[in-house]
């Protein structure tokens, strides 16, 4: 009788830890899940450019600093494995970034649109992302001169973007950021025409913008 008497106690200890332990759990806050970066991106970004222009002629160079802003759209998907994120974006920007150079700024460039197709690859922390960009860039430069005949051709340059950059998640679906990136366009020729001088020209930009993306 003593026996069962005892058992009968620490059955009931037992029975009322497990309560209390079920109620101060109850009581405690749940763990909230990590973000998660998979899924598709679509937004708009806008920045502030700034570069050089290298344009060669017949008898020397002439080197115009350019700059100026842009705005534009992109579209992403990203997956993610553990704290690595790997993915692929698209942007195209409208830009206005400009400048002259040479004897009363008679040569002048002007990047008036310009995008990438690129690869993505970064490391999350819940919901902030820190990653690289780079990839294939594509722009539409003019190359412009002043003296005599005013002349103004524009082409479609091909080249390369690297970068870097930080997003932040304000909620599942609201993604801000900014970003740096480096574009080198490639050395275009242009050929001389009676109102024209004939040459190449090299432009290479660097930019800072911020984004804002809907993931869906």
């Amino acid at each position: 009788m003593h026996r069962l008497t005892l058992a009968s106690a620490g059955l009931l200890v037992l029975l009322s830890g497990s309560a209390w332990a079920a109620d101060l759990g109850s009581d405690l806050p749940m763990t909230a899940p990590g973000f998660d970066w998979t899924g598709y991106y679509a937004g708009m970004q806008a920045g502030y450019g700034w570069g050089r222009s290298d344009i060669t002629i017949d008898g020397g160079s002439v080197k115009p600093d350019i700059d100026g802003g842009f705005v534009g759209g992109h579209v992403a998907g990203l997956w993610q494995f553990d704290q690595a994120v790997i993915g692929a974006e698209a942007d195209l920007n409208y830009a206005s970034i400009d400048g002259t150079a040479g004897p009363g700024d008679t040569f002048g460039s002007d990047i008036k649109w310009f995008g990438s197709i690129d690869a993505k690859a970064g490391y999350a922390m819940d919901r902030v992302l820190i990653y690289g960009i780079g990839g294939v860039a594509f722009a539409g430069i003019k190359t412009s001169q002043a003296a005599g005949t005013s002349f103004a051709r524009t082409r479609t340059s091909t080249g390369w973007t690297l970068g870097a950059g930080v997003d932040y998640a304000l909620t599942n679906n609201v993604v801000v950021g900014a970003q740096y990136r480096y574009y080198d366009f490639g050395k275009e020729h242009f050929d001389a025409s009676d109102t024209f001088i004939e040459r190449d020209q090299d432009v290479k930009l660097q930019t800072l913008g911020v984004n804002f993306s809907y993931k869906f």
